[in-house]
């Protein structure tokens, strides 16, 4: 049997998981500045399987906007080269010996403001998200109250305590999408 305090417990924490997600999608859109998780999704064949670039090189700042990539073979670099190249993140790099350099191409106004278009759609979904938590968590306490097992009373104090998390996370999200929008902006 769920208490109250379980529904609030356990829909916080879901809560909290959509900003953790949120922020780890806020971390692969560009910005001017090189960033080595950027790479991230990159897939490289590796015996005949896609694996993650993270797992068959070093990947790491050269200066705020090259990525340094040194991969742990050496046989790998061309493969590393052509999975970077042909990601949809318009990357162009460039060998040197073992170590791959990719440089951060500037970005236009045009791209920093389609940019700043998909960091609010990313945040809209995610307060999506976390109003659908509140939904669910309020149906749940609802539940309790029909089934006898909580008064209407704990009902308005749990509903009121779980609106407010849902407003702070809401404003979470709101600084993160501030915040990333002034760092593509900034030239």
């Amino acid at each position: 049997m769920t208490s109250i305090s379980d529904i609030k417990k356990n829909s916080e924490s879901k809560m909290d998981q959509s900003i953790v997600s949120f922020t780890n999608s806020l971390s692969k859109i560009r910005t001017g500045r090189a960033n080595p998780g950027l790479l991230d999704s990159i897939m490289v064949e590796y015996y005949g399987n896609p694996t993650p670039l993270s797992q068959v090189a070093n990947v790491s700042l050269l200066d705020a906007r090259t990525i340094s990539v040194q991969p742990w073979e050496k046989g790998l670099g061309p493969k590393i080269e052509k999975a970077i190249r042909e990601s949809d993140l318009g990357l162009n790099p460039s060998a040197m010996g073992d170590l791959i350099r990719v440089p951060m191409p500037p970005m236009t106004e045009e791209r920093r403001k389609e940019m700043t278009k998909i960091v609010r759609t990313e945040g809209e979904n995610a307060k999506i998200a976390i109003r659908n938590l509140r939904r669910d968590a309020n149906e749940a306490v609802k539940k309790l109250v029909k089934d006898k097992l909580a008064s209407e009373d704990e009902q308005k104090r749990a509903e009121n305590d779980i609106q407010k998390f849902t407003d702070k996370h809401i404003a979470d999200i709101d600084k993160l999408i501030a915040s990333k929008e002034q760092e593509i902006m900034a030239v």
